[in-house]
């Protein structure tokens, strides 16, 4: 009797550990779900273009980098999120046959594209932006926002830290490198609206600016845009 007695203890004590451990397991997993990505960290690699006067000629793949670090609200338990935070924006567009005059004077001086008065074999516009982005999220998985369908709307504000052209020659097989290194005529801020939607980690990413490149009647209207893919996470 004492054995059997003993014997129904052990198994009861061994089925309640077992249980324990299942369920701290299972506390485990929905602890890690329960703490899905929240994409702190974006990649974008982009095409750059811009909406421009047909007198201006670009050629070749414009191209731009964005990274940013993000902090991630949650909308009470929906399937929605607000995201801020900073970074940097790059964008280089190449042009045909032409360079830009920056050296004008007077109350009418602008930026202004002109023929090359060099022979260049590559000539480009490179601008550089500390941003700050703002998202509007939804996603398709909120126990795990690694899988699923994703999609966000945005604006990204920028203040303008750096901007040159560069024009790329040879002389009697030596290469040369003209390089300006300017910030004049250029609009100090920019904003642009943001668009992203895609699976998992990876969404197709799509930006307009809201403003000129340009300041009033510093230069050509020209509105950049553009395309590309966005690598999320963490």
């Amino acid at each position: 009797m004492k054995r059997g007695i003993a014997l129904l203890l052990t198994l009861f004590s061994t089925t309640t550990i077992l249980h324990a451990q299942e369920v701290e397991k299972t506390s485990a997993k929905e602890s890690i779900l329960s703490k899905p990505s929240r994409d702190f960290v974006m990649l974008q690699f982009t095409y750059e273009g811009w909406n421009k006067p047909d007198s201006i000629r670009t050629t070749g793949f414009g191209r731009g980098f964005n990274g940013y670090v993000c902090y991630d609200f949650p909308i009470a338990k929906s399937n929605f999120s607000f995201a801020a935070g900073i970074g940097i924006g790059t964008s280089n567009i190449y042009l045909d046959k032409q360079e830009i005059a920056l050296n004008d004077t007077g109350s009418s001086a602008q930026a202004r594209f002109i023929p090359q008065t060099m022979d260049y074999k590559k000539y480009k516009v490179t601008t550089a932006y500390l941003e700050a982005p703002f998202e509007l999220r939804f996603f398709g998985n909120k126990e795990n926002r690694n899988r699923g369908f994703k999609a966000a709307i945005g604006l990204r504000i920028g203040t303008l830290v750096g901007a040159h052209t560069k024009g790329r020659r040879s002389v009697d097989g030596t290469k040369i490198i003209d390089k300006e290194d300017t910030r004049r005529f250029l609009e100090n801020w920019r904003f642009a609206g943001t668009v992203r939607i895609g699976w998992g980690n990876i969404t197709l990413l799509g930006t307009y600016n809201l403003n000129n490149m340009y300041k009033a009647n510093a230069g050509p209207p020209i509105t950049p845009y553009s395309l590309g893919i966005c690598i999320s996470g963490l």
